[in-house]
């Protein structure tokens, strides 16, 4: 389950990521390929809602004892959608503007808009990089929680084969003793028998000896 969360954490990240860059380039583009780039983000957040929707299910999928921390990134997420929806529509209010702007004979290109279309460029650039990162560690992460899964699954496949090694040794013990028993057993018996045979030969000779005398006298 949280492999599914994870697969779609990644998607989250670089989806983001792409959006983020795609929404600092807007005011540098060209009209025609600016109206493209503003269609394509407006596509890219939709996907972002639905990978959302998907990990929140995910979240609601995992034992109540482990969904914390899910809950705290699903928290995080959601929040960093919500800065990337008031970007674009900034974004966006600035393309309306341009372009009433160049309908009106205004060039809108003071400085003033300039510095301030290059810091809100600065800060998502910084949010992309960010995201990215922490993209990156992610995928660390899961790379990392694999090998110890596998590391795992090896030490516990050779315990197994040891486990069924001793039983064999076990089972191989089992039938020696129950051999030498069975040897005991038969010696015993066959003593058993000898001595009643020697006792009864004893008896005859006694009273076959008893009546020669008895006829004697």
């Amino acid at each position: 389950m949280s492999s599914d969360f994870e697969g779609y954490e990644q998607d989250f990240a670089v989806l983001t990521a792409e959006i983020t860059n795609k929404i600092a380039r807007v005011p540098r583009l060209p009209p025609d390929e600016k109206k493209q780039v503003v269609a394509n983000v407006e596509k890219q957040l939709e996907e972002a809602k639905e990978l959302l929707e998907q990990m929140d299910l995910e979240v609601r999928e995992i034992p109540p004892q482990s969904r914390g921390m899910y809950s705290n990134r699903m928290r995080s997420y959601k929040q960093e959608m919500g800065k990337l929806e008031a970007d674009f529509k900034r974004s966006r209010i600035a393309y309306s503007d341009e372009v009433r702007n160049e309908l009106l004979g205004d060039d809108g290109n003071s400085s003033e808009n300039q510095r301030a279309h290059l810091l809100d460029n600065t800060e998502r650039l910084e949010r992309s990089s960010r995201r990215l990162e922490a993209g990156y560690q992610i995928a660390v992460e899961t790379e990392q929680i694999g090998q110890e899964m596998l590391e795992n699954l090896s030490h516990d496949r050779e315990k197994i084969q040891r486990a069924r090694e001793r039983l064999r040794e076990t089972d191989a013990n089992l039938g020696k003793s129950s051999r030498v028993l069975t040897g005991m057993l038969r010696r015993i018996i066959q003593n058993r028998i000898l001595i009643v045979i020697l006792a009864v030969v004893l008896v005859i000779t006694i009273l076959t000896a008893i009546t020669f005398s008895v006829r004697r006298h």
